[in-house]
């Protein structure tokens, strides 16, 4: 069984990880362009706040929460940036005092759960330790445009099995989300960790006839699609598996333009 609070007190280690990046900046820097096309640092930090608050809404209030869902079925490919559009535009410390006291609310709320109680989301229902994982892998991603921006190496940390996880998880609806029919079939996925992630991590038949392998972090830079496949040491082994490469996804929606080739960490 999932320790719910040993996941929160995962999520709480991620979102100080970024706040550790984020909390120092000017007003300037938070008007950086980040690799996401038209978003800068205060967009980044915006939505993962914008995010919190849909999660305490399904959390503590489905009903008024399916009204959300069903804004975002009406403009499936816009309403996120909207979203982001209307938040960034507060002053960047409103922006970052509203993330911070998020976090603490997500939290709270999660852990305030009824054992075996599933969310409603823009995707399937999750249960609450599903939420925190995806909660977890969103900063970790949006963190890493940040990063980028800031030009900034993080560390990896175990914390990215999380992201791993749910990238394997998702396969079906990548291929979905791109109008393809998923393999019937599970893909065997073996990466490798090391001393700062622990590992190797597993998913997957162990005889499955298509395998994915390669270094942990690489894979969760690409199932967050913040690297270009040609940049990063994942292999496929099989037809299947070098197809879902170039259409893999961790999170929901459109998957949008990904990144172009070129940059190698």
């Amino acid at each position: 069984m999932v320790d719910l609070g040993a996941v929160l007190a995962d999520l709480d280690a991620e979102g100080a990880a970024l706040d550790r990046l984020v909390g120092e900046l000017t007003s300037d820097a938070w008007a950086a362009p980040t690799p996401a096309p038209g978003w800068t640092i205060a967009h980044q930090i915006a939505h993962l706040a914008w995010t919190d608050d849909q999660v305490v809404s399904a959390a503590t209030d489905p009903d008024g929460f399916a009204f959300a869902v069903a804004d975002a079925a009406a403009d499936p490919d816009g309403f996120v940036d909207r979203a982001a559009n209307r938040a960034a535009a507060a002053p960047p410390q409103r922006i970052l005092a509203g993330w911070r006291a998020g976090r603490r609310t997500v939290s709270a709320a999660l852990a305030a759960l009824p054992t075996g109680r599933r969310l409603p989301w823009y995707g399937p229902p999750m249960s609450a330790a599903s939420m925190a994982g995806a909660r977890i892998m969103e900063t970790w991603a949006h963190g890493q445009d940040v990063a980028d921006t800031l030009d900034v190496r993080r560390p990896p940390t175990a914390r990215l099995r999380y992201v791993a996880r749910i990238g394997v998880r998702a396969r079906d609806y990548a291929y979905a989300v791109h109008g393809l029919r998923p393999p019937e079939r599970e893909f065997r996925v073996e990466l490798t960790g090391g001393p700062e992630v622990g590992g190797p991590w597993t998913y997957g038949p162990e005889d499955a006839a298509e395998r994915v392998t390669g270094p942990l972090l690489d894979f969760c830079l690409l199932v967050t699609r913040r690297r270009h496949p040609d940049d990063l040491a994942v292999r496929a082994h099989g037809a299947e598996a070098t197809r879902w490469l170039g259409i893999t996804q961790a999170y929901a929606g459109p998957p949008g333009p990904g990144r172009t080739p070129g940059r190698r960490d």
